[in-house]
């Protein structure tokens, strides 16, 4: 059987895993099986999305640096879109749906940092919440179904993420509220770019066109709220707008990619061992690797292989 409403199965780009289980309405949803295949290309997104938001953290100006990659995803995904179909009509709300989320986590994330949340403290957190809400969603409103080791293996991939939190030892109420509101609200950005994704006919054309879309809110908020101009912010972190953005779109298409082959909550979870990969490049340029942070890279490293494994 093939999945309702979901077009170009057959493309390089959008295959769906053959494992399938029925839901109550008839519709088939994704089993909880994942190959190898989808596992490399999920840890390949994960390292490059803690690369380029590495870069962008070092740099003198994170905000700009973020707007210059961000607006340059889309400057990039212009041309390149011209190329490969256009995302199917039915994937357009979920599309819409998911860059109006990903306005809502950005918004969350920074009042997060203004409440004295950190970085270290705010990010970790919501990226630990993410797999866990995105696995309840996904069941509730896609019938997909994950193994009992598949859901361990999620538990202890998020619970290594929060050990990242913890080591900072902040608790600030507020930031603690609005870091529990970007999990939330990537969770719910994940199930429409998983959705979006499956229901185009292209999956490449649909990133594209997300990372277009995203380039436009994130490009407008920039200059409503930051009081350096896009085209200098731009023109100013050149290595963040062209090898920063080359990584967060290769990122982003892979996840995609792997969100129709596996069930969402899978690729989310694997997805957002960012953060492990993130303390290991901190590590790397000479920050140190404390006995609990190590500790939450092996709990995360456990739960990938338990993932794959399920």
């Amino acid at each position: 059987m093939r999945r309702k409403g979901v077009r170009g199965a057959g493309t390089p780009l959008h295959r769906r895993i053959p494992q399938a289980s029925l839901r109550p309405d008839g519709e088939q949803a994704l089993a909880y099986g994942i190959d190898s295949i989808a596992v490399g290309a999920a840890l390949l997104s994960a390292f490059l999305h803690a690369a380029w938001n590495a870069a962008v953290k070092t740099s003198s100006d994170p905000q700009s640096a973020m707007a210059a990659q961000v607006v340059g995803s889309g400057l990039i995904s212009l041309p390149l879109l011209m190329l490969v179909p256009l995302p199917s009509s039915t994937s357009l709300p979920w599309l819409c749906g998911a860059a109006s989320l990903n306005l809502v986590v950005l918004i969350a994330l920074l009042r997060g940092y203004a409440h004295g949340g950190g970085f270290g403290f705010v990010y970790p957190l919501a990226r630990a919440t993410s797999p866990l809400l995105v696995l309840l969603l996904a069941s509730l409103l896609q019938g997909e179904a994950v193994g009992v080791a598949g859901i361990a293996g999620i538990a202890l991939v998020s619970f290594g993420i929060a050990l990242f939190a913890l080591s900072e030892g902040r608790r600030q109420p507020k930031a603690l509220a609005y870091a529990l509101l970007a999990g939330a609200a990537s969770a719910a950005y994940a199930v429409c770019d998983a959705n979006g994704a499956r229901h185009s006919s292209s999956v490449l054309g649909y990133g594209l066109t997300a990372s277009i879309v995203n380039a436009c809110v994130f490009g407008t908020l920039h200059i409503v709220r930051h009081p350096v101009p896009l085209r200098q912010a731009v023109r100013s972190h050149l290595g963040v707008a062209t090898l920063g953005t080359s990584a967060a779109l290769l990122s982003y298409v892979l996840i995609l990619w792997v969100y129709t082959r596996a069930p969402i909550a899978i690729g989310a979870a694997l997805r957002d061992t960012s953060v492990v990969f993130a303390a290991l490049i901190a590590a790397g340029l000479g920050e140190g690797l404390s006995p609990r942070r190590a500790g939450a890279i092996a709990l995360a490293a456990a739960g990938a292989c338990l993932i794959r494994f399920a």
